[in-house]
């Protein structure tokens, strides 16, 4: 048997629509419009803008433009939207024409049959709670969406700057614990000079120090948004009251401090604040990934490579060759970085392809923005747990790595000039033969010179 359906009507004309359903008509017909990712929209962004609905709802009604029994219904609904529930009944594609319209009638059509329900009514009907007239007054597509957009990139910066604490404080438990450790540096891949392994986790730490912050000074333009815009930031349909007050009611409910723009039209058609949150994601990802291929060449081998550090076993490496294992946490984090660079180039376009007073490229802006969000959060998290904290050192190859390396020589050319340095790094890489050795072979520093030098 079929499922039962109801008619609903549009603009544009009658649709059938599930009977059980809580979206409506206009829900249903972007979902036939826009079969793109096959995904749903984002779960936190459903939860915020359900929360902007209820905040408007509070201010609709201490104003007397929604009744109280409307007012409860709609809250309810919110509260209920904000908790979980009715997920299936999102079913607009997170890429979407319209500017978002189509998923702002999607939360608006299930809150009102849902309040609809809660009052004794039918869904469909819209009698007592309508999806435009009452759920969504004082608001327009145009500031509700780019606001719940704004806050879902707060949520999501705060749940990946958790995780970069973490990797922060586990880079930094290795730099001591391996402090002590000498190893050669490199550069271009070639020998340099000494270091100790823990001054690479250390310069690691402070990268993703700076990479947090700079990604918080980032977040801070999120905080700003234009609730009370409606229309390309004209107001229009809003009250004054509503206007002045809806930001902070908002603050209220979300539990962070939100602040209405100063020119809302500015605010209404551009998207560089996302852009630039955006770039700092970007710019976390190839430092963490730049860090994630040093782990692979220091773990190299483990007979034949550097073979400096161990990453923990995680796996089995290949389905041929017997004992294998393979760096694949450092591996999907280098993944993570090169999919947030191809989503920061979308959300860059995007954001330059806006015209006039509203830019209609927002929801491939968030759809792309939170998934970067949301796997760089996860590639943090299973960096940190599945490799950083299990990782050990091979503390006498390091050793006999840099004693067998010309690149000791370079501390020598303050006693013994450039030249002379060169001459004896020259003939060590020609007969294979230390630094160290020549050096007392010709008698040109004691044991005990060398010795402190060398340390």
């Amino acid at each position: 048997m079929k499922d039962s359906r109801r008619i609903e009507a549009d603009s544009i004309g009658s649709l059938a629509v599930p009977a059980k359903a809580y979206y409506g008509v206009q829900a249903e017909r972007a979902s036939q419009n826009f079969k793109i990712t096959g995904l749903k929209m984002s779960p936190e962004f459903l939860s915020n803008l359900a929360l902007i609905k209820k905040a408007a709802a509070m201010i609709n009604h201490e104003i007397g433009l929604i009744d109280s029994d409307q007012a409860r219904a709609i809250e309810q609904a919110c509260d209920e939207v904000i908790d979980g529930r009715f997920s299936e009944d999102f079913i607009v594609d997170p890429v979407q024409g319209g500017a978002g319209t189509s998923a702002n009638m999607n939360m608006n059509e299930v809150i009102a049959n849902r309040a609809n329900e809660i009052l004794g009514g039918e869904k469909g009907k819209y009698d007592l709670v309508h999806p435009n007239d009452n759920v969504n007054m004082a608001q327009s597509t145009n500031d509700t969406i780019p606001t719940a957009g704004k806050m879902t990139t707060i949520v999501l910066a705060e749940k990946l700057d958790a995780e970069l604490t973490r990797l922060e404080y586990a880079l930094k438990e290795k730099a001591a614990d391996f402090k002590d450790i000498i190893k050669m540096g490199r550069t271009q891949l070639q020998d340099a000079v000494p270091m100790t392994l823990g001054d690479s986790f250390h310069g690691y730490a402070s990268m993703v120090v700076r990479c947090k912050k700079r990604l918080a000074k980032a977040v801070e333009e999120m905080h700003v948004i234009n609730l009370g815009g409606t229309a390309i930031g004209t107001g229009i349909n809003a009250s004054q009251f509503y206007e002045d007050h809806i930001a902070d009611q908002l603050s209220e409910l979300f539990g962070r401090k939100m602040v209405q723009a100063g020119d809302l039209f500015d605010a209404t058609e551009n998207l560089d604040s996302f852009v630039e949150v955006s770039g700092a994601l970007k710019a976390l990802a190839i430092s963490l990934s730049k860090m994630s291929n040093d782990l692979r060449l220091l773990s190299s081998g483990p007979r034949c490579g550097l073979s400096e550090i161990n990453l923990p076993a995680k796996q089995n490496g290949s389905s041929i060759m017997p004992g294998k294992i393979n760096p694949v946490i450092p591996e999907v984090v280098s993944q993570v970085a090169f999919l947030v660079c191809g989503h920061d180039a979308t959300i860059t376009m995007a954001a330059e392809a806006g015209q006039l007073e509203l830019n209609a490229f927002e929801p491939v802006v968030f759809y792309q923005l939170f998934e970067s969000f949301t796997a760089m959060t996860g590639a943090v998290d299973t960096l940190v747990t599945n490799c950083i904290t299990g990782i050990t050192a091979n503390k006498d190859h390091c050793r006999q790595l840099k004693e067998g390396s010309v690149g000791i020589a370079t501390v020598l050319c303050p006693y013994l000039g450039y030249q002379e340095s060169a001459k004896i790094a020259k003939r060590a890489l020609r007969e294979r033969r230390s630094v160290r050795e020549l050096v007392l072979e010709q008698h040109l520093m004691s044991p005990d010179q060398l010795d402190i030098l060398l340390k």
